[in-house]
Protein backbone atom coordinates (compact mmCIF):
# COMPACT_ATOMS: atom_id res chain seq x y z
CA UNK A 1 0.00 0.00 0.00
CA UNK A 2 1.35 3.42 -0.97
CA UNK A 3 2.07 5.75 1.92
CA UNK A 4 1.70 9.52 1.83
CA UNK A 5 3.33 11.84 4.28
CA UNK A 6 1.35 12.66 7.33
CA UNK A 7 2.15 13.79 10.86
CA UNK A 8 0.55 12.15 13.84
CA UNK A 9 -0.42 14.43 16.69
CA UNK A 10 -0.20 13.45 20.31
CA UNK A 11 -3.42 12.47 22.09
CA UNK A 12 -5.30 11.85 18.88
CA UNK A 13 -5.58 9.25 16.11
CA UNK A 14 -7.21 9.45 12.70
CA UNK A 15 -8.48 7.23 9.92
CA UNK A 16 -9.19 8.55 6.46
CA UNK A 17 -12.50 7.67 4.79
CA UNK A 18 -12.29 6.77 1.10
CA UNK A 19 -14.90 5.97 -1.56
CA UNK A 20 -13.74 4.38 -4.81
CA UNK A 21 -10.33 6.02 -4.68
CA UNK A 22 -11.52 9.45 -3.54
CA UNK A 23 -10.84 10.92 -0.10
CA UNK A 24 -14.18 11.69 1.59
CA UNK A 25 -13.11 12.88 5.02
CA UNK A 26 -11.26 12.12 8.23
CA UNK A 27 -12.44 10.45 11.44
CA UNK A 28 -10.44 11.51 14.49
CA UNK A 29 -10.58 10.25 18.05
CA UNK A 30 -9.06 12.08 21.00
CA UNK A 31 -8.03 11.05 24.49
CA UNK A 32 -9.98 13.76 26.24
CA UNK A 33 -12.32 15.29 23.64
CA UNK A 34 -15.33 13.98 21.66
CA UNK A 35 -14.41 12.25 18.42
CA UNK A 36 -14.80 14.16 15.18
CA UNK A 37 -15.57 13.66 11.49
CA UNK A 38 -14.97 16.28 8.83
CA UNK A 39 -15.54 16.06 5.10
CA UNK A 40 -12.46 16.65 2.92
CA UNK A 41 -12.63 19.95 1.05
CA UNK A 42 -11.85 18.20 -2.27
CA UNK A 43 -14.80 15.83 -1.71
CA UNK A 44 -17.17 18.78 -1.52
CA UNK A 45 -16.08 19.78 -5.04
CA UNK A 46 -15.93 16.25 -6.50
CA UNK A 47 -18.48 15.16 -9.16
CA UNK A 48 -19.26 12.03 -7.10
CA UNK A 49 -19.80 13.94 -3.85
CA UNK A 50 -22.64 12.88 -1.59
CA UNK A 51 -23.17 12.85 2.13
CA UNK A 52 -21.86 9.98 4.21
CA UNK A 53 -25.07 9.85 6.22
CA UNK A 54 -28.41 11.60 6.63
CA UNK A 55 -27.21 12.16 10.19
CA UNK A 56 -24.18 14.09 8.88
CA UNK A 57 -25.27 16.28 5.94
CA UNK A 58 -22.94 18.86 4.41
CA UNK A 59 -22.65 21.99 6.55
CA UNK A 60 -21.91 25.63 5.79
CA UNK A 61 -18.17 26.32 6.08
CA UNK A 62 -17.71 22.53 6.22
CA UNK A 63 -18.02 22.51 10.00
CA UNK A 64 -17.02 19.13 11.52
CA UNK A 65 -19.35 16.75 13.34
CA UNK A 66 -18.48 15.76 16.89
CA UNK A 67 -19.57 13.33 19.57
CA UNK A 68 -22.20 10.60 19.55
CA UNK A 69 -23.39 11.02 15.97
CA UNK A 70 -19.85 10.32 14.71
CA UNK A 71 -19.23 7.36 17.00
CA UNK A 72 -22.63 5.85 16.19
CA UNK A 73 -22.08 6.04 12.45
CA UNK A 74 -18.76 4.21 12.51
CA UNK A 75 -19.80 1.81 15.28
CA UNK A 76 -22.57 0.58 12.97
CA UNK A 77 -19.98 -0.60 10.44
CA UNK A 78 -18.88 -3.37 12.80
CA UNK A 79 -20.53 -6.70 13.67
CA UNK A 80 -23.20 -6.27 16.35
CA UNK A 81 -22.03 -9.26 18.37
CA UNK A 82 -19.70 -8.53 21.29
CA UNK A 83 -18.32 -12.04 20.90
CA UNK A 84 -17.32 -11.39 17.29
CA UNK A 85 -15.84 -8.01 18.21
CA UNK A 86 -13.77 -9.62 20.95
CA UNK A 87 -12.57 -12.20 18.44
CA UNK A 88 -11.40 -9.43 16.08
CA UNK A 89 -9.64 -7.74 18.99
CA UNK A 90 -7.81 -10.95 19.87
CA UNK A 91 -6.91 -11.79 16.28
CA UNK A 92 -5.23 -8.46 15.73
CA UNK A 93 -3.95 -7.99 19.28
CA UNK A 94 -5.42 -4.49 19.55
CA UNK A 95 -5.54 -2.78 22.92
CA UNK A 96 -9.34 -2.61 23.20
CA UNK A 97 -12.54 -3.32 21.29
CA UNK A 98 -13.44 0.30 20.57
CA UNK A 99 -14.88 0.93 17.09
CA UNK A 100 -11.82 2.95 16.09
CA UNK A 101 -9.29 0.31 17.12
CA UNK A 102 -11.22 -2.49 15.40
CA UNK A 103 -11.93 -0.58 12.21
CA UNK A 104 -8.29 0.44 11.97
CA UNK A 105 -7.69 -3.28 11.41
CA UNK A 106 -10.74 -4.48 9.46
CA UNK A 107 -12.08 -1.30 7.82
CA UNK A 108 -10.55 -1.95 4.40
CA UNK A 109 -13.82 -3.43 3.07
CA UNK A 110 -16.90 -2.18 4.92
CA UNK A 111 -20.59 -2.23 4.14
CA UNK A 112 -21.32 0.34 1.44
CA UNK A 113 -18.57 2.31 -0.29
CA UNK A 114 -16.46 3.14 2.73
CA UNK A 115 -12.83 2.16 3.11
CA UNK A 116 -11.06 3.21 6.29
CA UNK A 117 -7.30 3.58 5.93
CA UNK A 118 -4.57 4.87 8.20
CA UNK A 119 -3.28 8.38 7.80
CA UNK A 120 -0.71 8.35 5.04
CA UNK A 121 -2.16 5.34 3.22
CA UNK A 122 -3.65 5.50 -0.27
CA UNK A 123 -6.14 2.97 -1.71
CA UNK A 124 -3.84 2.20 -4.62
CA UNK A 125 -5.21 -0.45 -6.95
CA UNK A 126 -8.86 0.19 -6.05
CA UNK A 127 -9.66 0.27 -9.79
CA UNK A 128 -8.14 -3.13 -10.56
CA UNK A 129 -9.02 -6.68 -9.58
CA UNK A 130 -6.40 -8.52 -7.55
CA UNK A 131 -7.47 -11.88 -6.23
CA UNK A 132 -6.29 -15.33 -5.23
CA UNK A 133 -8.44 -18.18 -6.62
CA UNK A 134 -9.66 -20.61 -3.96
CA UNK A 135 -10.35 -24.32 -4.10
CA UNK A 136 -13.40 -25.73 -2.32
CA UNK A 137 -11.16 -26.77 0.56
CA UNK A 138 -9.68 -23.27 0.78
CA UNK A 139 -13.16 -21.69 0.83
CA UNK A 140 -14.07 -23.97 3.70
CA UNK A 141 -10.91 -22.86 5.49
CA UNK A 142 -11.95 -19.21 5.12
CA UNK A 143 -15.35 -20.05 6.59
CA UNK A 144 -13.71 -21.77 9.54
CA UNK A 145 -11.36 -18.81 10.05
CA UNK A 146 -14.40 -16.52 10.27
CA UNK A 147 -15.87 -18.44 13.19
CA UNK A 148 -12.71 -19.65 14.89
CA UNK A 149 -11.11 -18.26 18.02
CA UNK A 150 -7.72 -19.51 16.80
CA UNK A 151 -6.05 -17.39 14.17
CA UNK A 152 -2.76 -17.68 12.36
CA UNK A 153 -0.90 -14.47 11.71
CA UNK A 154 -0.58 -15.40 8.02
CA UNK A 155 -4.37 -15.12 7.82
CA UNK A 156 -4.39 -11.59 9.19
CA UNK A 157 -3.53 -9.78 5.98
CA UNK A 158 -6.53 -11.30 4.22
CA UNK A 159 -9.01 -10.74 7.06
CA UNK A 160 -9.59 -7.00 6.56
CA UNK A 161 -13.36 -6.88 6.13
CA UNK A 162 -16.07 -5.57 8.41
CA UNK A 163 -19.63 -6.84 7.95
CA UNK A 164 -22.33 -5.56 10.27
CA UNK A 165 -24.78 -8.01 11.84
CA UNK A 166 -24.95 -10.51 14.68
CA UNK A 167 -24.29 -13.65 12.65
CA UNK A 168 -21.04 -15.51 11.94
CA UNK A 169 -20.10 -14.66 8.37
CA UNK A 170 -17.31 -13.81 6.00
CA UNK A 171 -17.14 -12.39 2.48
CA UNK A 172 -15.38 -13.42 -0.72
CA UNK A 173 -15.04 -12.32 -4.34
CA UNK A 174 -16.67 -14.13 -7.25
CA UNK A 175 -14.37 -13.56 -10.23
CA UNK A 176 -13.79 -15.49 -13.47
CA UNK A 177 -16.43 -18.03 -12.42
CA UNK A 178 -14.65 -19.02 -9.22
CA UNK A 179 -14.43 -17.99 -5.60
CA UNK A 180 -11.45 -15.82 -4.78
CA UNK A 181 -9.85 -14.09 -1.86
CA UNK A 182 -9.73 -10.38 -2.78
CA UNK A 183 -6.31 -8.80 -2.34
CA UNK A 184 -5.15 -5.23 -1.76
CA UNK A 185 -8.11 -2.86 -2.34
CA UNK A 186 -10.32 -5.27 -4.32
CA UNK A 187 -13.74 -5.56 -2.64
CA UNK A 188 -15.74 -8.64 -1.79
CA UNK A 189 -18.88 -9.34 -3.84
CA UNK A 190 -20.71 -11.97 -1.76
CA UNK A 191 -21.36 -12.54 1.94
CA UNK A 192 -21.24 -16.11 3.25
CA UNK A 193 -23.37 -16.74 6.32
CA UNK A 194 -22.92 -19.77 8.55
CA UNK A 195 -25.76 -21.52 10.45
CA UNK A 196 -26.74 -19.68 13.63
CA UNK A 197 -26.99 -22.67 15.97
CA UNK A 198 -28.48 -21.97 19.41
CA UNK A 199 -29.50 -18.34 19.89
CA UNK A 200 -31.01 -16.14 22.60
CA UNK A 201 -31.61 -16.72 26.27
CA UNK A 202 -33.83 -19.71 25.50
CA UNK A 203 -31.13 -21.32 23.29
CA UNK A 204 -33.58 -21.52 20.40
CA UNK A 205 -32.36 -24.00 17.81
CA UNK A 206 -31.60 -22.06 14.62
CA UNK A 207 -29.30 -24.70 13.14
CA UNK A 208 -31.43 -24.56 9.97
CA UNK A 209 -31.03 -20.78 9.62
CA UNK A 210 -29.39 -21.15 6.20
CA UNK A 211 -32.43 -22.93 4.77
CA UNK A 212 -34.79 -20.68 6.72
CA UNK A 213 -33.30 -17.45 5.38
CA UNK A 214 -33.10 -18.83 1.84
CA UNK A 215 -36.80 -19.76 1.95
CA UNK A 216 -37.82 -16.41 3.47
CA UNK A 217 -35.92 -14.55 0.74
CA UNK A 218 -37.80 -16.46 -1.96
CA UNK A 219 -41.10 -15.76 -0.21
CA UNK A 220 -40.41 -12.04 0.12
CA UNK A 221 -39.42 -11.85 -3.55
CA UNK A 222 -42.57 -13.73 -4.57
CA UNK A 223 -44.64 -11.10 -2.72
CA UNK A 224 -42.91 -8.42 -4.81
CA UNK A 225 -40.49 -7.17 -2.16
CA UNK A 226 -37.00 -6.27 -3.38
CA UNK A 227 -34.62 -8.49 -1.39
CA UNK A 228 -30.95 -9.42 -1.70
CA UNK A 229 -30.45 -12.48 -3.90
CA UNK A 230 -29.10 -15.54 -2.12
CA UNK A 231 -28.24 -19.18 -2.75
CA UNK A 232 -27.28 -22.14 -0.58
CA UNK A 233 -24.07 -24.11 -0.99
CA UNK A 234 -21.79 -26.49 0.89
CA UNK A 235 -18.00 -26.36 0.98
CA UNK A 236 -16.58 -29.57 2.35
CA UNK A 237 -18.80 -30.14 5.35
CA UNK A 238 -19.66 -26.47 5.87
CA UNK A 239 -23.09 -25.27 4.81
CA UNK A 240 -23.54 -21.58 3.99
CA UNK A 241 -25.99 -19.03 2.65
CA UNK A 242 -24.33 -16.99 -0.10
CA UNK A 243 -25.76 -13.47 -0.36
CA UNK A 244 -24.97 -11.34 -3.39
CA UNK A 245 -23.89 -7.88 -2.24
CA UNK A 246 -26.10 -5.13 -3.65
CA UNK A 247 -23.51 -2.55 -2.57
CA UNK A 248 -21.10 -3.79 -5.25
CA UNK A 249 -21.28 -3.16 -9.02
CA UNK A 250 -18.92 -4.15 -11.82
CA UNK A 251 -17.53 -1.15 -13.70
CA UNK A 252 -18.75 -0.55 -17.24
CA UNK A 253 -15.65 -2.06 -18.78
CA UNK A 254 -15.56 -4.88 -16.26
CA UNK A 255 -12.06 -3.95 -15.08
CA UNK A 256 -12.93 -3.45 -11.42
CA UNK A 257 -15.70 -3.50 -8.82
CA UNK A 258 -17.31 -0.28 -7.60
CA UNK A 259 -18.42 0.13 -4.00
CA UNK A 260 -21.90 1.70 -3.75
CA UNK A 261 -22.59 4.17 -0.90
CA UNK A 262 -25.25 3.09 1.57
CA UNK A 263 -26.12 3.30 5.25
CA UNK A 264 -28.55 1.50 7.53
CA UNK A 265 -31.41 3.15 9.39
CA UNK A 266 -29.48 3.30 12.65
CA UNK A 267 -26.75 5.30 10.91
CA UNK A 268 -29.29 7.47 9.09
CA UNK A 269 -31.04 8.33 12.37
CA UNK A 270 -27.82 8.78 14.35
CA UNK A 271 -28.44 5.80 16.65
CA UNK A 272 -25.78 3.33 17.87
CA UNK A 273 -26.18 -0.38 17.03
CA UNK A 274 -27.15 -1.06 20.65
CA UNK A 275 -30.42 0.76 19.87
CA UNK A 276 -31.33 -1.17 16.72
CA UNK A 277 -34.58 -2.41 18.29
CA UNK A 278 -37.42 0.07 18.68
CA UNK A 279 -38.22 -1.23 22.16
CA UNK A 280 -34.69 -0.24 23.24
CA UNK A 281 -35.05 3.28 21.87
CA UNK A 282 -34.19 2.64 18.24
CA UNK A 283 -36.04 3.64 15.06
CA UNK A 284 -39.52 2.22 14.54
CA UNK A 285 -41.97 2.45 11.66
CA UNK A 286 -42.67 6.13 12.31
CA UNK A 287 -39.00 7.14 12.16
CA UNK A 288 -38.22 5.00 9.11
CA UNK A 289 -41.26 6.16 7.16
CA UNK A 290 -40.41 9.77 8.02
CA UNK A 291 -36.92 9.29 6.56
CA UNK A 292 -38.46 7.66 3.49
CA UNK A 293 -40.50 10.79 2.79
CA UNK A 294 -37.23 12.17 1.42
CA UNK A 295 -36.60 9.18 -0.85
CA UNK A 296 -36.30 9.79 -4.59
CA UNK A 297 -39.08 7.18 -4.94
CA UNK A 298 -40.90 8.03 -1.73
CA UNK A 299 -44.32 6.51 -2.45
CA UNK A 300 -42.80 3.26 -3.67
CA UNK A 301 -40.39 2.96 -0.72
CA UNK A 302 -42.97 3.82 1.92
CA UNK A 303 -45.46 1.34 0.50
CA UNK A 304 -42.83 -1.41 0.22
CA UNK A 305 -41.60 -0.82 3.77
CA UNK A 306 -45.09 -1.06 5.29
CA UNK A 307 -46.00 -4.07 3.16
CA UNK A 308 -42.82 -5.71 4.41
CA UNK A 309 -43.96 -5.19 8.02
CA UNK A 310 -47.23 -7.04 7.32
CA UNK A 311 -45.37 -9.94 5.72
CA UNK A 312 -42.96 -10.03 8.69
CA UNK A 313 -46.01 -10.54 10.92
CA UNK A 314 -47.20 -13.36 8.66
CA UNK A 315 -43.73 -14.97 8.70
CA UNK A 316 -43.24 -14.39 12.43
CA UNK A 317 -40.01 -12.68 11.33
CA UNK A 318 -39.13 -11.07 14.63
CA UNK A 319 -35.72 -9.59 13.81
CA UNK A 320 -36.67 -6.84 11.35
CA UNK A 321 -34.83 -4.12 13.26
CA UNK A 322 -33.49 -0.81 11.94
CA UNK A 323 -30.14 -2.24 10.86
CA UNK A 324 -31.94 -4.56 8.44
CA UNK A 325 -33.19 -1.63 6.37
CA UNK A 326 -30.78 0.58 4.44
CA UNK A 327 -30.54 3.48 2.02
CA UNK A 328 -28.54 3.99 -1.17
CA UNK A 329 -26.99 7.46 -1.43
CA UNK A 330 -27.13 8.73 -5.01
CA UNK A 331 -24.83 11.18 -6.81
CA UNK A 332 -27.60 13.74 -7.18
CA UNK A 333 -27.83 14.02 -3.39
CA UNK A 334 -30.99 11.94 -3.28
CA UNK A 335 -31.45 8.55 -1.67
CA UNK A 336 -33.71 5.50 -1.81
CA UNK A 337 -34.16 2.17 -0.07
CA UNK A 338 -31.83 -0.71 -0.81
CA UNK A 339 -33.17 -4.25 -1.12
CA UNK A 340 -34.02 -5.73 2.27
CA UNK A 341 -32.01 -8.57 3.80
CA UNK A 342 -31.59 -10.89 6.80
CA UNK A 343 -35.18 -12.18 6.99
CA UNK A 344 -35.68 -15.22 9.25
CA UNK A 345 -38.96 -16.82 10.30
CA UNK A 346 -39.47 -18.06 13.85
CA UNK A 347 -42.29 -20.44 12.88
CA UNK A 348 -39.89 -23.44 12.78
CA UNK A 349 -38.86 -22.82 16.41
CA UNK A 350 -42.24 -21.76 17.78
CA UNK A 351 -43.45 -23.85 20.69
CA UNK A 352 -43.16 -24.62 24.39
CA UNK A 353 -40.48 -27.33 24.11
CA UNK A 354 -36.82 -26.81 25.09
CA UNK A 355 -34.86 -24.80 22.49
CA UNK A 356 -38.09 -23.28 21.18
CA UNK A 357 -39.59 -19.80 21.28
CA UNK A 358 -42.88 -19.45 23.11
CA UNK A 359 -45.71 -17.84 21.13
CA UNK A 360 -46.39 -15.72 24.21
CA UNK A 361 -42.85 -14.29 24.11
CA UNK A 362 -42.38 -13.75 20.37
CA UNK A 363 -42.39 -10.09 19.47
CA UNK A 364 -41.68 -7.98 16.41
CA UNK A 365 -38.71 -5.64 16.18
CA UNK A 366 -40.97 -2.75 15.20
CA UNK A 367 -44.37 -2.18 16.79
CA UNK A 368 -47.73 -1.62 15.17
CA UNK A 369 -49.12 1.49 16.85
CA UNK A 370 -52.79 2.39 16.98
CA UNK A 371 -53.81 5.56 18.77
CA UNK A 372 -52.19 5.23 22.21
CA UNK A 373 -51.59 1.46 22.00
CA UNK A 374 -48.33 -0.22 21.03
CA UNK A 375 -48.26 -3.81 19.83
CA UNK A 376 -44.98 -5.75 19.64
CA UNK A 377 -45.94 -9.30 20.58
CA UNK A 378 -47.22 -11.52 17.79
CA UNK A 379 -50.10 -12.71 19.96
CA UNK A 380 -51.22 -9.10 20.49
CA UNK A 381 -51.09 -8.01 16.85
CA UNK A 382 -54.37 -8.40 14.96
CA UNK A 383 -55.13 -7.47 11.34
CA UNK A 384 -57.21 -4.50 12.51
CA UNK A 385 -53.99 -2.98 13.82
CA UNK A 386 -52.63 -2.82 10.26
CA UNK A 387 -55.31 -0.32 9.29
CA UNK A 388 -54.92 1.69 12.48
CA UNK A 389 -51.13 1.85 12.03
CA UNK A 390 -51.47 2.77 8.35
CA UNK A 391 -53.78 5.66 9.23
CA UNK A 392 -51.37 6.86 11.89
CA UNK A 393 -48.42 6.62 9.47
CA UNK A 394 -50.07 8.47 6.58
CA UNK A 395 -50.69 5.32 4.52
CA UNK A 396 -54.47 5.05 4.88
CA UNK A 397 -54.87 5.50 1.12
CA UNK A 398 -52.67 2.51 0.37
CA UNK A 399 -53.66 -0.05 2.98
CA UNK A 400 -56.57 -1.50 0.95
CA UNK A 401 -54.36 -2.32 -2.03
CA UNK A 402 -51.50 -3.59 0.18
CA UNK A 403 -53.80 -6.06 1.95
CA UNK A 404 -55.46 -7.07 -1.32
CA UNK A 405 -52.04 -7.69 -2.93
CA UNK A 406 -50.95 -9.91 -0.04
CA UNK A 407 -54.17 -11.94 0.09
CA UNK A 408 -54.28 -12.50 -3.66
CA UNK A 409 -50.60 -13.45 -3.79
CA UNK A 410 -50.38 -15.83 -0.83
CA UNK A 411 -51.68 -19.05 -2.47
CA UNK A 412 -49.41 -18.46 -5.48
CA UNK A 413 -46.44 -17.62 -3.26
CA UNK A 414 -46.82 -20.87 -1.33
CA UNK A 415 -47.26 -22.90 -4.52
CA UNK A 416 -44.44 -21.32 -6.54
CA UNK A 417 -41.87 -21.12 -3.74
CA UNK A 418 -42.79 -24.63 -2.63
CA UNK A 419 -41.88 -25.82 -6.14
CA UNK A 420 -38.40 -24.30 -5.73
CA UNK A 421 -37.44 -26.38 -2.69
CA UNK A 422 -34.31 -28.43 -3.38
CA UNK A 423 -34.04 -32.08 -2.45
CA UNK A 424 -33.38 -32.83 1.21
CA UNK A 425 -34.70 -29.43 2.27
CA UNK A 426 -35.70 -29.72 5.96
CA UNK A 427 -39.42 -30.41 5.92
CA UNK A 428 -40.15 -28.78 9.28
CA UNK A 429 -38.74 -25.46 8.05
CA UNK A 430 -40.89 -25.45 4.91
CA UNK A 431 -44.07 -26.87 6.47
CA UNK A 432 -44.14 -24.54 9.49
CA UNK A 433 -43.37 -21.41 7.46
CA UNK A 434 -45.94 -22.18 4.77
CA UNK A 435 -48.53 -23.10 7.41
CA UNK A 436 -47.82 -19.86 9.28
CA UNK A 437 -48.29 -17.85 6.08
CA UNK A 438 -51.54 -19.61 5.26
CA UNK A 439 -52.93 -19.23 8.78
CA UNK A 440 -51.99 -15.54 8.86
CA UNK A 441 -53.66 -14.93 5.50
CA UNK A 442 -56.84 -16.56 6.81
CA UNK A 443 -56.79 -14.23 9.84
CA UNK A 444 -56.42 -11.20 7.58
CA UNK A 445 -59.21 -12.41 5.28
CA UNK A 446 -61.59 -12.95 8.22
CA UNK A 447 -60.82 -9.49 9.58
CA UNK A 448 -61.40 -7.92 6.17
CA UNK A 449 -64.73 -9.74 5.80
CA UNK A 450 -65.82 -8.56 9.25
CA UNK A 451 -64.87 -4.99 8.39
CA UNK A 452 -66.91 -5.10 5.18
CA UNK A 453 -69.95 -6.42 7.07
CA UNK A 454 -69.66 -3.63 9.64
CA UNK A 455 -69.49 -1.02 6.89
CA UNK A 456 -72.58 -2.29 5.05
Amino acid sequence: MVEIKGRRKKNQKSLNVWMNGVLVGTWTVFKTKPQKFQYASQWLEHPSRRILSLSMPFRPQNLPYEGDVVESFFDNLLPDSDKIRKRIQQKFAVRNSSPFELLAEVGRDCVGAIQLLAEGALPDGWDTIKAKPLSEMEVEKQLKIASSDTFLREDAETFRISIAGAQEKTALLWHDNQWCLPLAQTPTTHIMKLPLGLVGNMDADMSTSVENEWLCSKIMAAYGIDIAHCDMDTFGETKVLIVKRFDRKLSKGGAYWLRLPQEDMCQASGKPPSLKYENDGGPGMTEVLTLLRGSSVSNQDRRSFFKTQLIFWMLAATDGHAKNFSLFHEVSGTYKMTPIYDVLSTWPIMGEKPNHLSWHDAKLAMAFRSNSNTHYKLKDVYPRHFRAAAAKLGLAGQIDSIIEDILLATPTVIRDVGAMLPEQFPLRVAETIFAGLEESAVKIQRAESATRRENQ
